[in-house]
């Protein structure tokens, strides 16, 4: 609960967030969410992309950031099988990540991403892997370099992971396979 209230303080006296509060997202909200991922990508893809995790039973951590009782942040962290040099980490993916529109650049999705990982660090997760923004996840912890050694779909600067254990991911080699709700087809 410690972090809830450090967000909360972070945010007041910066206009009409100060009731913002940062909670689990319910069955109740997932409209809202649906439509938040929507309105925030310009498309429906990252919010069937939500709801086909959901289906899939792969979601480890679901937070919405509320407002006067309106959805006005999602972030989502989903299972992500994950392996160095042939030893099994507990893993998560981060995505996707959405803001209203009407708020972006207010802190919300940086609210929402400390506070999803303080609450998967409690659970004792080791890892979290982002596809995204290189100018904004490295503010995290986010790092480039720590997912090179990772076999996936995906390489480059936009490809970042974060230890929430220290040494998680120390090792020669490693892979992801990202859930088949991505759409992604594994090489093997």
């Amino acid at each position: 609960m410690l972090s809830l209230l450090m967000f909360g303080s972070a945010l007041r006296g910066a206009g009409p967030e100060d009731d913002m509060r940062i909670e689990e997202e319910t069955r109740e909200q997932r409209a809202q969410t649906h439509a938040l991922n929507c309105a925030a990508f310009g498309r429906a893809d990252e919010a069937d992309l939500v709801d086909r995790l959901r289906a899939d039973g792969a979601v480890r951590l679901s937070l919405v950031a509320v407002e006067a009782g309106e959805v006005v942040g999602h972030i989502l962290f989903t299972e992500l099988p994950t392996q160095v040099d042939g030893r099994e980490v507990d893993a998560v993916a981060l995505a996707p990540m959405a803001v209203d529109p009407r708020r972006q650049n207010d802190g919300v999705g940086s609210a929402l991403v400390r506070e999803g990982l303080a609450r998967l660090a409690q659970d004792r997760f080791e890892a979290v892997i982002v596809l995204g923004h290189p100018a904004y996840y490295p503010r995290f912890g986010f790092s480039a370099a720590l997912a090179a050694k990772l076999a996936s779909p995906f390489a480059g600067e936009a490809f970042m992971a974060l230890e929430l254990v220290a040494g998680a991911l120390r090792g020669e080699a490693g892979r992801v396979r990202y859930p088949a709700a991505f759409g992604i087809e594994d090489e093997d």
